[in-house]
């Protein structure tokens, strides 16, 4: 366990991490300060007790942080690099995640299951606690999904599973899970790196300190992803249309046991995939194929992931508010059962191509409406892929999307794009898509 007590530390983000790790820090006896670019009159109370409990305050900007003069900064997911931390770095000043310095501080000797990917890892780290549970395990789930884990250091868990982010993972520097899983890797977050390779090494930091001992999980056949399991030292065990877990259109085949598709409680294609990667890492962790059978069955999804929200006059409008890029978007319009969808689309643009969804929407869309800041943006790369209007809120989106759906369609919510220009985060986003769904009336008879 890592000794904090004493040590000059600076928290840059007083964001859900970064006040998670003040909260930690403070509680291991360290000399914090607490640095936001927002001003005083703009944080919350939560950040205000914090100064109470002994952080010092550097907010309204970096500049009075003193970052050279710590001797460890902890930078939350979502802060880019700025100069006060390039100097810092450059002076021999270490620089943690929050999720380095949660792991080097926990107090059992639980296995850390990391899950990573572009898209799906949110449902693969539920369906792992929910699977783990199942089995009489004390579970730990979060991470970028739901709590940090500085909040539960001093927990007794027999397992702790991390969702894990690319931004979190730009920061490791001993973080060593005993299983760790890249699902896959499509452009994202390209607004903050400056290509592919880049994005997929920072989330491939995850496999980089794993030994013999260790595990780790891609898909078959994937490259990319395959390269950055061999960045460590880790068993590679792989998934997909071949591979150590075989999906296949009725089941999942793992060591001989056949796990039958029809029996989850989550379906399409994807899901497959997500639970062949939980299988795979439950296999090996020990939970008997009657348990994860009986949980897979009991798993019923996540809120905002391909939602069914309301059937309104034949239509079904489906709120799957957490496909935030491109990749997502394209999985979830694809997988929808309806024959013909009208998509909502648009937010703040994450850089990349919208081709892609073009594509998708020339296949199955009937028409697109968009929103936020990357709207016109979308617009012009979807072209005559299908109608395209343009909404100014989530209300008049809804109705647009209404208007342009025929009965037998689905309207679906999938940004592929951020949510901040307009919402909270992909939660608010969706809860609005919801209200806005329930308030339509059914058509007169």
């Amino acid at each position: 366990m890592t000794r904090l007590a004493g040590i000059r530390i600076c928290v840059v983000g007083a964001g859900t991490s970064g006040l998670a790790a003040t909260r930690l820090c403070l509680a291991r006896g360290a000399r914090v300060t607490l640095t936001d670019t927002r001003a005083r009159s703009a944080v919350g109370s939560e950040v205000l007790a914090l100064e109470a409990a002994g952080a010092r305050l550097a907010l309204g900007g970096h500049h009075e942080a003193g970052l050279d003069a710590c001797e460890l900064v902890i930078v939350s997911p979502g802060v880019p690099m700025f100069s006060e931390l390039a100097r810092a770095e450059a002076g021999g000043v270490r620089i943690w995640g929050e999720v380095e310095l949660a792991t080097r501080c926990l107090a059992s000797e639980a296995p850390v299951i990391a899950v990573g990917g572009t898209n799906g890892k949110s449902t693969v780290t539920s369906l792992l606690a929910h699977v783990l549970a199942a089995d009489g395990r004390r579970v730990f789930a979060g991470g970028n999904l739901g709590e940090p884990l500085s909040d539960h250091v001093d927990e007794a868990f027999d397992a702790v599973v991390l969702e894990v982010s690319s931004f979190q993972m730009e920061r490791v520097d001993a973080f060593r899970p005993r299983v760790s899983i890249l699902l896959n890797i499509t452009p994202d977050h390209l607004d903050r790196y400056p290509g592919l390779d880049a994005y997929a090494r920072a989330k491939g930091n995850a496999f980089a300190r794993q030994t013999a001992r260790d595990l780790a999980i891609v898909p078959h056949g994937d490259a990319r992803c395959l390269a950055e399991a061999r960045r460590g030292a880790g068993r590679v065990l792989t998934f997909g249309a071949s591979g150590d877990a075989l999906v296949t259109l009725d089941a999942v085949l793992v060591s001989g046991e056949r796990y039958e598709r029809g029996a989850f409680g989550v379906q399409g294609g994807h899901n497959a995939l997500n639970a062949a990667a939980a299988i795979l890492a439950l296999h090996d962790l020990g939970v008997a194929p009657g348990t994860i059978r009986g949980a897979l069955a009991t798993f019923h999804g996540l809120a905002h992931r391909m939602a069914l929200v309301r059937t309104v006059g034949g239509v079904r409008f489906y709120d799957d508010s957490k496909g935030t890029n491109v990749g997502a978007s394209v999985t979830a319009l694809l997988g929808v059962p309806e024959a013909r969808v009208v998509l909502v689309a648009g937010g703040r643009d994450k850089g990349g191509s919208y081709a892609p969804l073009a594509e998708a929407l020339r296949e199955k869309g009937r028409a697109a409406v968009l929103i936020g800041e990357a709207r016109d943006l979308i617009a012009g790369a979807l072209g005559l892929s299908c109608e395209v209007a343009l909404a100014e809120t989530m209300e008049d989106a809804v109705a647009k999307a209404r208007a342009l759906a025929r009965p037998g369609d689905a309207v679906l919510l999938s940004p592929a794009c951020s949510s901040f220009d307009m919402f909270r985060d992909y939660k608010h986003r969706g809860d609005v898509f919801a209200a806005a769904v329930h308030a339509l009336e059914e058509p007169s008879p």
